[in-house]
């Protein structure tokens, strides 16, 4: 793989390409050999050796990432290849390990959490395996195991990031019980849920076992209000989540709720109040929420400054801009969002105080559909020179012409750090006097040949300017997101049903009124 390697991994390589030989000599192979016979066997996709490697596992712990990452005796770093038949190998694996380990078997942690996943599987095979494949692969076998006698005297603690939907809400949920003696116990470290209704997501967080979580993420098609948000974060306190991501709308009254003044805010309190005793909470992702004048209520009482906060299309307003620009997240934070705001037009001098403070750690920035317009460009590229650390900026969706980008691009060349850039279609490239924000519709009719030369025009700006460091591009529908593609089909049929539930609802209602 053109990585470097020491000639105990070339050794370890040529016994794994042979499985028979592998397996007749495993027994004399010392132990300490084992993760490297186990990183070669990935490596070459050899499924039936790290199957058996599982199964003799003879040590203590096992831990995929560390395993795959890279090491001295290999170089290349493997923690990207999602690979099916590999991680279908691991897992069937630890259950022969569970199965026929007998009293000499010492695992007692397995890992399986540190697999990046990624748009192009670097793996010969192609064939990926993502977050919610080894959610459902991994439950399946536990599922399969409490109904099994085991030979080992106490449960394997298996550590995991668990995706759960509607399609697999049944078998997380029973793989989530109590185990039987001597099978696998999850431990669950981050949690993904979509397209669950809220009893079900607040049943799974009860099994997972919220004091465990570091990270949670409630997202699309989970309909939350404020009283769910309550009823979640009071659960178990949370103590070492990290990050949080609740869906749109998360912040909005319940439908019975009386009035804000004595419904709504009381929530929000509580809710504020949850949040401040998560103690490790860095990461809030709270986008699509309508926060008018609460932000200051929700942060406020954090503990712990955020180093993450994604507050696109929030609704805020001056008040919420100015808590922002003068708390004591701002001089903390590494990525942020504020996405779907008029920035420059409403809050000009505010935005510019609140990336002045925060430039010293300030890594991403994104502004998606901000009103960003040419005349805007000069107070922008002021407030962007004091970013120095910046490394990823994305503003599509804002209705710049190609002159403007070419002015933007050189402010851009400035900063030291920059690697990634993801720029709008320039608004020249459209039929004059099309509206923003733009539905997917419009984005995608614009004239291909225009936005090439453009774009040619602007990595000319960064050549000349020394720049090739920079990735520039316009993904028109957005970055790839691994969790959505892999389970599209369900996320599609559940849409589906919610429309025709409306329509259903719709109809009733006008048969009422007839």
């Amino acid at each position: 793989a053109g990585a470097m390697q020491s000639l105990r991994f070339i050794s370890a390589e040529a016994l794994v390409s042979h499985p028979p030989g592998a397996q007749q000599s495993l027994d004399a192979v010392a132990h300490n050999l084992y993760p490297l016979l186990f990183k070669a066997s990935y490596l070459l996709e050899q499924s039936a050796v790290i199957r058996l490697l599982l199964e003799r596992w003879p040590l203590e712990e096992f831990r995929l990432g560390p395993l795959l990452g890279p090491s001295a005796d290999h170089a290349g770093d493997l923690r990207d290849r999602a690979c099916r038949a590999c991680l279908e190998a691991c897992v069937r694996g630890l259950a022969d390990h569970v199965l026929q380990g007998g009293g000499r078997r010492r695992l007692r942690v397995a890992d399986l959490t540190g697999i990046r996943d990624v748009q192009v599987q670097r793996c010969p095979c192609g064939r990926a395996l993502g977050r919610w494949g080894r959610t459902e692969l991994l439950a399946r076998t536990c599922c399969e195991l409490q109904k099994q006698p085991c030979a080992t005297r106490r449960p394997i603690e298996v550590l995991a990031d668990v995706f759960v939907t509607a399609g697999n809400f049944e078998v997380v949920a029973r793989a989530l019980g109590p185990s039987g003696p001597g099978s696998l116990r999850v431990r669950c470290l981050s949690l993904r849920a979509d397209s669950l209704d809220p009893g079900q997501l607040l049943h799974v967080l009860r099994l997972a076992g919220p004091r465990e979580l570091r990270r949670l993420e409630v997202v699309h098609n989970v309909r939350l209000h404020a009283g769910h948000v309550q009823q979640l974060l009071a659960q178990g306190g949370f103590p070492r989540l990290v990050s949080l991501t609740l869906p749109a709308k998360a912040f909005d009254a319940p439908p019975a709720s009386t009035p804000a003044s004595d419904g709504e805010e009381p929530l929000l309190a509580s809710i504020a109040w949850a949040l401040s005793r998560m103690t490790q909470l860095t990461e809030l992702h709270m986008a699509f929420s309508t926060l008018t004048g609460k932000l200051q209520t929700l942060l406020g009482p954090l503990r712990t400054p955020l180093r993450v906060l994604d507050v696109g299309n929030c609704a805020l307003n001056h008040e919420d801009m100015t808590f922002l620009a003068n708390c004591i997240h701002a001089a903390h934070l590494e990525v942020l969002d504020l996405s779907g705001h008029c920035l420059v037009d409403l809050f000009p001098a505010t935005f510019h105080r609140l990336l002045g403070q925060a430039a010293p750690t300030l890594r991403a920035l994104t502004l998606e559909e901000c009103g960003l317009e040419d005349r805007h460009v000069g107070a922008l590229s002021l407030a962007l020179g004091t970013c120095r650390r910046l490394r990823e900026l994305r503003f599509l969706g804002n209705p710049l012409s190609g002159r403007a980008l070419r002015r933007l691009f050189a402010a851009l060349c400035e900063l030291p750090r920059l690697r990634c850039v993801e720029f709008p279609v320039p608004r020249d490239c459209y039929p004059e006097g099309s509206a923003y924000p733009q539905d997917e519709l419009a984005m995608s009719k614009f004239d291909q040949q225009k936005y090439d030369a453009i774009a040619a025009d602007l990595r000319a700006v960064l050549l000349r300017a020394g720049r090739d460091d920079i990735q520039v591009s316009t993904p028109l529908f957005g970055s790839f997101d691994p969790d959505i593609q892999e389970t599209s089909n369900e996320l599609g049929a559940f849409l589906l049903q919610a429309f025709k539930t409306a329509l259903e609802n719709f109809s009733r209602v006008l048969k009422q009124m007839e």
